[in-house]
């Protein structure tokens, strides 16, 4: 990385998150001095010797004034999950995405690394190994690959010689301190919830978050106006694709627990899944629905992802291989 490194003041909206933290203690480790903006505080953070500013991705002033004094910024915040009213995936991932674009064109920050996801290119079938070329969908039955989809298309189109950007699209991520995957997963198994949804042999991509955080790394290290990665998104994930339901049963049994054996044709699935989504939306109902349509397909179908282009144009070389991720996540789990 050499000098100019060292040099780098790298701003990471939601610092404080589970992705946002690994990769501001992966930068802190490469010697970057580090800014967190958050809508919450963090002492975690300070304690690592990283300043942290308190702002809302709505609030265009104070979000400009957070990113004060940066030299590039790496854009993780956002509003995730499978339920929730699109005006709010909107504000947050769309709206909140312009105004981070905009507080760095003010600013002159030159240098954006954008958090993305695969789930912009999900069209409800089959992606085997798929290449940086699959296009975004064209149509959405979820409210947050739609959102993502959308800001992913202006941080790209932004692409500029003031402000050279790159979008990354980390799958599943897991890892320690992983609030949502595997502790959903484990808690729908638990209460005998958890169903095969179609022939249980789709093949998926996982992702540690220590792989996702390194990706991050390796593009605010290559990303410059110019530089092949400007422009572009990335598929990022472990290298292994794993047989899905394989791998849960597998940690299920690792983890002394019962193993997942009811299945759900696709198609019923599906059904349920639309009688979900329309009782929460009529009642509506609190929390996230058992089943929807996005879910169901997620469940059922391949998606694995070419990590050609992102060893070749950024660098990146995988930090720990499935196996490897699988078993400190089984000792992770065991010890909590």
């Amino acid at each position: 990385m050499g000098q100019r490194a060292t040099e780098l003041k790298v701003a990471v909206t939601g610092g404080g998150g589970f992705l946002g933290r690994r990769i501001v203690e992966m930068l802190r480790e490469e010697g970057h001095r580090v800014l967190s903006i958050s809508r919450g505080h963090y002492p975690e953070l300070e304690a690592l010797g990283v300043e942290c500013r308190q702002a809302d991705l709505s609030d265009k002033s104070a979000l400009r004034a957070a990113l004060e004094g940066s030299d590039a910024a790496i854009h993780v915040a956002a509003k995730a999950g499978i339920w929730g009213k699109r005006s709010e995936f909107m504000a947050t991932n769309v709206t909140g995405t312009e105004n981070v674009l905009a507080a760095c064109n003010a600013l002159g920050i030159g240098r954006l690394v954008y958090t993305s996801s695969p789930s912009v290119c999900f069209d409800g079938q089959d992606h085997l190994n798929a290449s940086n070329d699959l296009p975004r969908a064209e149509r959405f039955i979820s409210p947050y690959p739609e959102s993502k989809a959308l800001a992913e298309a202006l941080v790209l189109d932004a692409n500029s010689p003031q402000l050279a950007t790159v979008a990354l699209r980390p799958h599943l991520i897991f890892g320690p301190r992983d609030p949502h995957l595997v502790p959903r997963l484990l808690e729908s198994a638990a209460q005998g919830r958890l169903a095969r949804v179609g022939n249980g042999r789709n093949l998926v991509s996982l992702t540690h978050v220590d792989n996702a955080a390194f990706a991050h790394v390796c593009a605010l290290r290559v990303l410059e106006p110019g530089a092949p990665c400007a422009g572009r998104a990335y598929f990022v994930c472990n290298k292994e694709t794993v047989v899905l339901w394989d791998w849960i049963n597998d940690l299920l049994e690792q983890l002394k627990r019962a193993p997942v054996t009811r299945s759900l044709p696709l198609s019923l699935a599906r059904a349920v899944g639309a009688l979900c989504e329309a009782t929460w939306t009529l009642l509506p109902l609190r929390g996230e629905p058992p089943m929807t349509r996005f879910v169901a397909l997620q469940l059922a179908r391949s998606h694995s992802y070419d990590l050609g282009p992102l060893e070749r144009d950024l660098g990146y070389r995988e930090k720990l291989d499935m196996a490897t991720a699988t078993a400190h996540l089984v000792a992770d789990l065991r010890m909590g």
